[in-house]
């Protein structure tokens, strides 16, 4: 049987967002998550990511994108390594990040405090276009996906309201996963291990986020 979760999904966000607070607003973050203990593809950067930054006992954060609310529309800004930096509408997201069992990752809706949002997606739009950045670095002209909330999301002064930290590309045990060595070898440039950056799932905790809903896959 088809799955109705997208269609459920874009209805329950673009239409209840009107008239309660704990629904889907302008400028919301979009969590992906993966179940701990749910078996990424081996050998994914969605693997990789997990395995780097997911806790134990806790949803493993693999992803965030920006959510453009309008009168009629969801559309979903964000970077991933299929479209760069684009805007897109919010079933191409759904699917984007549907597995390729047909199940539906974990999404965390947060609000962020304290920012003027509509600046940030404004912002945010004004780098469509992009090119995704394999590198991870903070000072070139790419972005991955915390990255570009990162640049999006500016307090009064114009400085980041999510702080960057030393990345950690390792697995819990201390090796580094195959997929980071092959693709930065491609690169022809070293792992940033431990360069300033930000990941999903510290972003996640940060303390001017609001928690606004959860959706869970189903097998």
């Amino acid at each position: 049987m088809k799955r109705i979760l997208p269609v459920f999904f874009i209805l329950l966000l673009a239409f209840s967002c009107r008239q309660n607070q704990d629904r889907l607003q302008n400028g919301d973050l979009i969590f992906v998550g993966l179940p701990a203990g749910f078996s990424a593809e081996i050998g994914s950067m969605d693997e990789a990511i997990s395995s780097a930054t997911g806790e134990q006992s806790a949803l493993n954060l693999i992803h965030v994108a920006i959510a453009e609310v309008k009168a009629d529309s969801v559309w979903i800004i964000d970077a991933t390594t299929v479209h760069g930096v684009d805007r897109h509408p919010l079933d191409t997201f759904l699917r984007d990040f549907t597995r390729r069992d047909g199940r539906y990752p974990t999404f965390l809706v947060k609000r962020v405090k304290g920012v003027d949002v509509d600046a940030a997606v404004e912002r945010a739009k004004t780098f469509c276009g992009r090119a995704y950045d394999f590198c991870f670095l903070p000072d070139n002209e790419d972005f991955y996906c915390t990255e570009l909330v990162q640049r999006s999301y500016l307090d009064t002064e114009g400085k980041p309201v999510f702080e960057s930290e030393p990345m950690n590309f390792k697995s819990p045990d201390g090796t580094m996963p195959s997929y980071w060595e092959r693709l930065f070898g491609q690169l022809g440039t070293e792992v940033p291990q431990g360069l300033p950056g930000t990941n999903p799932q510290k972003m996640s905790q940060a303390a001017c986020l609001v928690d606004v809903m959860r959706s869970d896959f189903r097998p």
